[in-house]
Order: C-alpha cells, then structure tokens, then sequence
C-alpha cells in the first residue's frame, strides 16, 4: 500500500467519476484506475463498484474511506510538524541562563519567542557556566546564556550583554559592610571564599585579573561552587565573596541574602560579559528563532547599575 493510492482511493471517492478524479489529481484514467487496482489487490477487497453508467463504493470501500482519510490527515499533519520544527517554529528548545540573563535578557526574549513561535515548547535550566556547556555537549541544554565564550570550533556564540560588574559580598558584621565601594587593591588584606574556575571560567579570571592588575595576590580561604554557599559563609565568617551585579541587586544570593550585603569594587571594576552560546553542529533550529528574539543590549541599564543591601 503507498500513500499515492489513498490520496487517489479518496480522490474517486470524493468525485465518484474517473475522469474528473484523474483530472484533479494530474493523471491519466489508465494510470488511476492501475493505482486503484493496486490498491485493492493489497488489501484484498473490492473498493469500488463501477458500471458504464456510475461509480460507487462498496460498504468495504465507504469504511476504508474514512480510516484512509485519517491516515493522509496524519501524514500532512505530521509534514506539518516536521516542517516546522526543521524551520525552528515548532518543537522542544532547552535553554540554560544565569542570573544577568534572568534579569535582562529571558523577560523580553521568551515574551517574543511566545509571541511569534507558541508551538515551540521552552524548559529553563538555571546553571552556572560550565555545567551549561557541559549541557550543550551533551545535548540536554540547545542555548547556553553564560559569562565568556569558549574557545573551540564545538561552539558557536554571540555577544549579549557587555561589562556587567562583578562585586564583594560580604556578611553584615565584616569592616567593609559599611561602605558603599573598596578599592579592588584592599582585597589583599582579606580572606575570600571562591568558586572553582571549572564551575565560571569568565568570572573567575576577570577577578584574578583584577587581582593581578592590582598586584595583590587573593588569599582564598575557601571554596564554594553555589551562590547561596557563598551568602552562608561570609554571614558567618569575615570572609568576601563574589558575586555579578545583577545577582546581589537582586537579593539572588540564597536564604541567607538578608545577612550579606554586596559592596562596589573599583580600580578596577572586574567585569564580565554574557554570551548565548550554541552548538556548531546538529543544532536545534528553535535556538536560531530565539536568538532572534534576543534584544541587542550594550551594558547594563543605568537604572540597574545600583546595589541594594540583601
């Protein structure tokens, strides 16, 4: 059975004349009347009943009719979805983001993307950057929005958002709680808490930088790979941590954001920049449709610049 015979089967149904079927569909009677006979042979019944005078379906014919028309409207169906989820309009897209890009970037992106492509269904993964490109690796996330891009041909990206600070996060008992902003150079004299660098590769080598544009070395006390662990330890301890700007104006710290408080660090100011990032290869064409919703931002608006205590 070939789908050519339904469309063809249903075609004479619909016009119970083999002239004006063969005419819809292109085709010589002859050439119809062999798709029929084909048709017929593989299911071993007798569809249709034809004298000089008419054409009519048998009762096994009247009950196939509607069965096939539910296999084409299937079939289309289904090209449908194909066509659409090849085109990026249809189908699954994973996306994993952090905390800059929960502020400023995902409100307008996913509104858009909602807007223009509903049939594209949409899972957020919050996730630090390297368990995001661990993700794309291997499949489970289709667009990384992380600090710094990776440096290999597995990747592809694109600039989203540029020079977002970084600052001190300390508990409300530590010397610095007071004070709006330490010059980075002070840091020397302080025991920090810090991430590894598996975990931010961008965030972690733009503080050192700033270290070694300072000519302090950093004396790390501590690690901690989750934010909230961070806001734990220097509410306890007179260590500093570190965290984005958009993370400590936003309270993003964990339970203990409300006995931590975000401090400015300047000469220098350590900044990072956010990047979407997608596989080079096999990529889902969902990511391209949201990387068209994606506003094009330059830094942080002047109104999110400020910190609030946490």
């Amino acid at each position: 059975m070939e789908f050519r015979h339904l469309v063809s089967f249903i075609t004479i149904a619909e016009e119970l004349h083999f002239g004006r079927a063969a005419s819809r569909l292109h085709l010589t009677q002859p050439s119809l009347s062999a798709q029929l006979q084909k048709l017929e042979k593989s299911l071993g019944v007798r569809l249709v009943a034809r004298s000089s005078h008419e054409v009519m379906l048998t009762s096994a014919g009247q009950e196939f009719e509607a069965q096939a028309r539910l296999i084409v409207f299937q079939m289309e169906k289904a090209a449908q979805i194909a066509k659409a989820t090849a085109e990026g309009r249809s189908g699954t897209l994973n996306i994993g983001y952090n905390m800059p890009a929960s502020r400023h970037v995902l409100p307008s992106a996913l509104a858009k993307m909602s807007a223009v492509h509903p049939d594209v269904v949409v899972s957020l993964w919050e996730k630090r950057t390297g368990p995001q490109l661990a993700g794309l690796a291997d499949g489970t996330l289709d667009v990384a929005l992380v600090y710094g891009h990776p440096r290999t041909a597995d990747f592809r990206y694109r600039l989203v958002l540029r020079k977002i600070p970084l600052v001190a996060v300390v508990g409300k008992g530590h010397v610095w709680a007071g004070r709006a902003a330490v010059p980075f150079a002070e840091l020397a004299n302080q025991a920090c808490v810090i991430f590894s660098r598996d975990q931010c590769p961008a965030m972690y080598d733009s503080i050192f930088g700033a270290a070694s544009d300072s000519r302090i070395s950093l004396d790390v006390a501590q690690t901690a790979d989750d934010p909230g662990a961070t806001a734990h330890m220097v509410s306890v301890k007179p260590l500093v941590g570190f965290a984005s700007l958009p993370r400590a104006s936003s309270g993003g710290l964990g339970a203990m954001g409300a006995n931590s408080v975000a401090v400015k660090l300047f000469d220098p100011i350590p900044t990072i920049d956010l990047y979407a990032v997608w596989r080079t290869v096999e990529a889902n064409p969902a990511v391209f449709s949201f990387l068209d919703c994606i506003d094009d931002f330059d830094e942080l608006k002047r109104s999110d610049r400020g910190l609030v205590a946490m």
